[in-house]
């Protein structure tokens, strides 16, 4: 080994002798560590964090005790303002290992790797005016990581330059897809309540049929109307239930609206131009939404400095967009198939209840005054069905297609 190669790892061995002061790492390792990443053209920092394992909370607190100040560690979380990254370069920074990441007043905390670097001040004083200047170390991989998200190019016209703000996004749109599944759920729990009411509406015909007729013992005509009447009545709870709760689901355009408004991210996000990607205007708000996101389902190339894993974030985003404008969809579909339960339901009581004045005949008696609020009930109950099926008409014909590229 040369002597400056030579001297270059004893200094950096120095730096973290407090790993082997506390038994963290034993001389012989920490002198193999320094031969491997002087070999290697790497960092001993590098070598320590991916070969021998060693916490980063080690390091740090290493590094501390070497350098007499306090350590920092990356954090995207952190409000950097502005002022402070004008001006920067990324490829100077890299080379000096240093990053402002707070401002308290007049004074301005820098993360550093070497603290102690007399050409340090210099260098900061001259991108950064303040009053004060508070040195902390950091490791040399978190002023990278400081760097490429704080400073990486903006693809369009960002929001922001972390990766928090995507993940915002993408639990507000989380949020709203739980919410739309509850939806669901609730109507799903009218349609079944729907079906029993049928079951009862049954029973209670081919009681109100065998006791007209005569065809059955009369404890049987009992049982099966009592059978029909708590059916009926434990459906019709449910469905009043389901249909007093009418503005819980919201009306469609409630559900297009708020489900517009949790992607409003798009608006400014990674906005691509000239994707290759043709779509077809569609008439309804949804289904614009959903071609809307056309123009986002390619692949993200990360600018210079930005780390892949920014790109991943950028595409589970769109994956979420989509996801919400599937269960928005699924929603209205279930609302669909609700005001159809409901259409069949009346339609039933309708149909019984006509057949029974055709086969019986019409006449002022209490069996045709059940027979007539059959039929009342069962047109109410289809034309609350129509009002719940229309909305979701519309929408049907304008579900997105999958894009096709241009030739």
């Amino acid at each position: 080994m040369r002597g400056a190669e030579k001297m270059h790892s004893e200094s950096e061995i120095e730096r973290y002798r407090l790993l082997v002061a506390e038994g963290s790492m034993t001389k012989r390792d920490m002198r193999a560590a320094a031969d491997a990443a002087a070999a290697r053209g790497l960092s001993l920092e590098q070598v320590l964090l991916r070969d021998y394992a060693v916490p980063r909370q080690a390091l740090l607190r290493a590094l501390s005790g070497y350098y007499g100040c306090p350590s920092v560690e990356y954090d995207e979380r952190l409000p950097i303002p502005g002022e402070l990254l004008e001006g920067l370069e990324g490829g100077r920074l890299s080379q000096s290992r240093w990053f402002p990441v707070i401002r308290e007043g007049d004074t301005v905390i820098i993360a550093a790797s070497d603290p102690a670097d007399a050409a340090l001040a210099g260098e900061v004083r001259r991108y950064i005016g303040a009053g004060t200047y508070v040195y902390r170390v950091a490791l040399e991989e978190d002023i990278r990581w400081f760097i490429q998200d704080f400073l990486h190019a903006k693809p369009g016209s960002l929001i922001g330059t972390e990766r928090t703000g995507l993940a915002f996004w993408r639990t507000t749109m989380a949020q709203w897809r739980t919410r739309l599944a509850c939806y669901r759920n609730d109507l799903a729990k009218g349609r079944t309540d729907l079906a029993v009411l049928r079951w009862g509406l049954g029973l209670i015909a081919l009681a109100s049929a065998s006791m007209r007729t005569h065809a059955s013992p009369v404890y049987l005509y009992g049982m099966l109307l009592l059978a029909g009447l708590a059916l009926s009545v434990y459906g019709t709870a449910g469905y009043l239930g389901i249909r007093k709760a009418r503005m819980r689901p919201p009306d469609p355009q409630t559900l297009v609206e708020v489900t517009a408004a949790s992607m409003y991210f798009l608006e400014e996000y990674h906005c691509i131009e000239g994707t290759g990607i043709v779509t077809a205007t569609k008439g309804t708000m949804l289904a614009r939404l959903g071609d809307f996101l056309a123009g986002y389902c390619t692949i993200l190339y990360p600018s210079p400095a930005s780390k892949e894993r920014t790109q991943f974030a950028r595409e589970r985003n769109v994956l979420a967009a989509q996801r919400t404008v599937a269960a928005c969809y699924r929603t209205l579909y279930a609302r669909a198939r609700t005001g159809l339960a409901f259409l069949r339901t009346g339609v039933s009581f309708a149909s019984l209840g006509l057949g029974f004045m055709a086969y019986f005949g019409f006449s002022f008696s209490a069996a045709t005054l059940f027979d007539s609020l059959l039929v009342a009930a069962g047109m109410l109950l289809a034309a609350d069905g129509v009002r719940w099926y229309m909305p979701a008409r519309r929408e049907q014909a304008e579900i997105p297609r999958c894009p096709v590229p241009v030739e």
